[in-house]
């Protein structure tokens, strides 16, 4: 049995995380939720699928999801067909639910799209659309760690193992020397998986020391006296790195590509729509979890979290590349072969139809793409 000083926080985030599966706060709704979202025109024209499910998480980092589904900008593009909404709280669940076909299209990170991509051996997704980039940061507490080599020794939360964030700060960890064995978290610096729902009660218990985690979950750490001590955007060329895409079951694809063209109309204006009145588009978005979790962002929280996140139709194919190396190298996930994981025909289709410049797949396209 282990000894009193050490049972403390581990017993700690374990009723956390028991507390978290039945908690009503922000992100907790349980995994696969169906949302109310606005219904179809009546009498409208349907298009060649009565209806078309889509899946997102409500997090800020979905933000084109849930202003476009709250603002009905995806549905008007749909006509009569139908839009139903299912939430998630974790992107593996989201791909079995696109691989059992109860999702035909979802909003998810790219390490669950790769992932999901590599175990089906290409057969059951494509990323047809980027959706954002950034809204991701390092937070921790300042009373124990005041520069990065503090973190030598302390306990760092990630949402789960291989997910985005995750690959992320063990690539990090690795770039600067530190051992830490990727299954367990243990090492140098101990990586702690938490549900983004508990992290901030592990924080304020001190279960964890600080997290690497995406909006509004760093933002929340930081109202809990959390300092900001990295933002990933500084990481990458330009800033820019994919965090939310748009993935189609192939299937629907195939049988309805007047559908995708459709959602695509819709996201790609909605992005137009949050680009064009940020502040507008903030009040929607934090008005669209209340709805999902019956529980809106302080305003603190929100208003601190919404500058990180772009809102971007590019899928930053380059950065998807790359963040499927780190993974690789990290030891959790074997080198897969990429190619095809992108068509950005029906994406370039609608950019062109609209003006817009399209967008590149980096070599990871599917054969009868051009770029």
């Amino acid at each position: 049995m282990s000894p009193p000083h050490r049972r403390g926080p581990v017993a700690a985030l374990a009723l956390l995380l028991a507390a978290a599966l039945s908690s009503c706060g922000y992100g907790s709704r349980a995994v696969g939720v169906p949302d109310a979202a606005p219904a179809a025109a009546e009498g409208a024209r349907k298009l060649s699928a009565s209806e078309v499910r889509v899946g997102y998480f409500p997090n800020l980092t979905h933000a084109t999801a849930l202003v476009g589904v709250r603002e009905g900008l995806i549905q008007r593009e749909l006509g009569g067909t139908a839009l139903k909404t299912t939430t998630f709280n974790a992107g593996p669940a989201e791909i079995e639910a696109l691989n059992a076909g109860s999702v035909d299209i979802g909003f998810i990170g790219p390490s669950p799209a790769v992932n999901g991509y590599v175990k089906s051996k290409g057969s059951n997704l494509r990323i047809v659309s980027g959706s954002a980039s950034g809204g991701v940061k390092l937070v921790v507490n300042p009373d124990k760690i005041k520069t990065l080599d503090d973190l030598k020794g302390k306990k760092i939360a990630t949402p789960q193992l291989g997910n985005t964030q995750d690959v992320a700060f063990l690539h990090w960890l690795a770039a600067r020397g530190w051992k830490v064995d990727a299954a367990s978290g243990r090492g140098d610096v101990s990586v702690v998986r938490t549900n983004n729902t508990v992290t901030p009660d592990a924080y304020r218990s001190g279960a964890v020391d600080g997290a690497w985690v995406p909006e509004p979950t760093a933002s929340k750490l930081v109202a809990e006296g959390a300092a900001v001590l990295l933002d990933e955007r500084d990481l990458w060329p330009g800033g820019r790195f994919v965090i939310t895409n748009v993935v189609v079951s192939q299937k629907f694809l195939k049988e309805h590509r007047d559908v995708v063209l459709a959602v695509l109309r819709g996201t790609v204006k909605t992005n137009e729509w949050i680009n064009a009145d940020p502040d507008r588009a903030k009040a929607s978005a934090n008005a669209a979890l209340k709805t999902l979790s019956g529980k809106e962002l302080e305003p603190e929280v929100v208003d601190a979290a919404w500058p990180g996140i772009l809102v971007t139709d590019d899928p930053l194919a380059t950065t998807l590349k790359a963040q499927s190396d780190h993974a690789v190298a990290a030891g959790l996930l074997e080198r897969p072969d990429l190619t095809g994981i992108y068509d950005l025909g029906p994406l370039n289709e609608v950019l062109g139809s609209l003006n817009r410049p399209t967008v590149d797949h980096a070599g990871l396209g599917t054969a009868d793409q051009g770029r």
